[in-house]
């Protein structure tokens, strides 16, 4: 497709100023350009500076924004919080970045159908905030709930730790207004459970990372919010010991958890040095970290009674209770500072998003230490075990130099992607495909099934103006 654009003048920022207001753009400075040049993917060579920002406030603005990108041929790359893994915020091609978090207003809590309006830009932790007080919640949400746009949610189609028992973003979006790539504002499905009218376009726009449409307003399911809730901070001797008791967990005990979290020790560590924090991590080769909740106390510890011992007679040397609010934040605050982390261990490291079906996380885990002694390097793992998501991490061996680590890196994720596709699993399970990953596409995808893809972003977006180069 075409990639030829043209720039940014000073005329068309002047136009776009008169769009959205003059002090909801930024061009022409550097600095104030440059943090719009990359999301929380470290690597510089995945980093491209926008040559505008624009901060529009309505579905009819953005509209006129890229009515203009298509006459004047200039990419346009949406972006929520740039809290995003793949590069797919990154204007890969300069032109304009085209920020949503103006549009952060929760329009509507319908409690009758249990259904919430809200706009792109609504930090997603704040819809369970607004939630709570009416016993409901959002249940799509992912691991970074306190810094990423629902826009950003959508888009990727993100997964989280409750992913297990609540699934991930898709399950819950009955309804989009959106913007196309040419301008035109288009309304899907609403306060709907089924809605058979028609081609699934919904379903479409979400996890198509920017490639097809902005955002303007999304419907999302709620839930009633459960009554109890306890965690389980499960110690084993080895990884290969932990994750081997996954798919007994979630195929012979009855129970399905709400999530099961898999970390190695060298993960736990490096997280609880980052936080100054202690978890008896020193007699144990790898954790799991088991919610279970229901719509009642005694459910719960029925249900997590049985967890445990199915744990205990999978190897698990050691079961801690966390059954109140202070402790199971304690525990799922080192969970979810892992990646955070490793960034200060080594700025030179590629955080994958590998899944597989349960029934293979042990093949998996076993093939990734093989890779890692392979190639002389650490690659960490933990993930969402119980659906099968693994966050595979290789970190740059400290005696290489960075010639040697870009050099090799490659050759890393070629076998790592291999060896997942042999397991019948894919490339990615909640971080995208954007420009970081695009590459391995064509592991996973036969050729007419990237044909079929490539056929509908040319009908979507016909002078390929909106997020350019991402995906394939």
């Amino acid at each position: 497709m075409d990639t030829t654009f043209k720039p940014v003048t000073a005329q068309i920022a002047a136009e776009i100023a008169r769009i959205v207001g003059e002090k909801y753009v930024i061009s022409g400075e550097a600095e104030g350009l440059a943090a719009f040049s990359r999301d929380e993917v470290a690597e510089e060579q995945y980093a491209h500076m926008p040559e505008a920002v624009v901060r529009p406030g309505t579905a009819g603005e953005i509209s006129a924004i890229m009515k203009l990108a298509n006459r004047e041929h200039i990419p346009v790359t949406p972006r929520g919080a740039g809290s995003g893994l793949s590069g797919g915020a990154v204007p890969l091609h300069g032109g304009i970045v085209l920020l949503c978090d103006r549009m952060n207003r929760i329009l509507e809590i319908d409690r009758d159908n249990l259904m919430a309006v809200v706009e792109p830009g609504v930090v997603t932790n704040q819809i369970n905030e607004a939630l709570k007080p009416d016993g409901l919640f959002y249940a799509g949400y992912p691991m970074s709930l306190e810094t990423c746009y629902i826009g950003g949610n959508v888009a990727e189609n993100a997964g989280g730790g409750k992913a297990v028992k609540y699934g991930v973003t898709g399950r819950y979006v009955t309804g989009l207004e959106f913007v196309t790539p040419t301008g035109d504002i288009v309304n899907l499905g609403g306060k709907l459970v089924k809605d058979v009218t028609g081609y699934n376009l919904i379903q479409l726009l979400v996890g198509s990372e920017g490639t097809l449409g902005i955002f303007t307003r999304i419907t999302l399911k709620l839930l009633p919010l459960p009554k109890a809730s306890v965690d389980l901070l499960c110690l084993f001797k080895t990884a290969q010991e932990a994750i081997s008791a996954v798919p007994s967990i979630m195929t012979k005990g009855g129970v399905i958890p709400t999530a099961i979290e898999f970390m190695d020790r060298t993960s736990v560590k490096a997280s609880c040095d980052y936080l100054n924090e202690s978890l008896p991590y020193q007699d144990a080769g790898a954790m799991l970290l088991i919610t279970v909740d229901g719509g009642d106390d005694e459910q719960v510890r029925r249900e997590y009674e049985a967890v445990g011992e199915q744990c205990l007679g999978c190897g698990a040397t050691e079961v801690y209770v966390a059954d109140n609010h202070t402790t199971s934040e304690r525990i799922w605050k080192v969970r979810r500072n892992i990646a955070e982390a490793f960034k200060l261990v080594s700025p030179h490291q590629s955080l994958e998003d590998i899944v597989v079906p349960i029934a293979a996380i042990p093949l998996m885990v076993a093939a990734v230490d093989k890779i890692a002694k392979q190639y002389d390097v650490n690659i960490p793992c933990y993930g969402h075990a119980g659906d099968g998501n693994l966050h595979a991490t290789p970190v740059m061996n400290p005696a290489w130099n960075l010639a040697t680590w870009q050099g090799t890196l490659p050759k890393i994720l070629h076998e790592l992607y291999l060896a997942t596709a042999q397991l019948g699993g894919t490339l990615s399970g909640e971080h995208g495909i954007g420009h970081k990953r695009k590459e391995y596409v064509s592991i996973f995808l036969s050729q007419p099934a990237l044909d079929l893809m490539r056929a509908i972003k040319r009908a979507w977006d016909p002078n390929n103006v909106l997020n350019p180069g991402k995906v394939f």
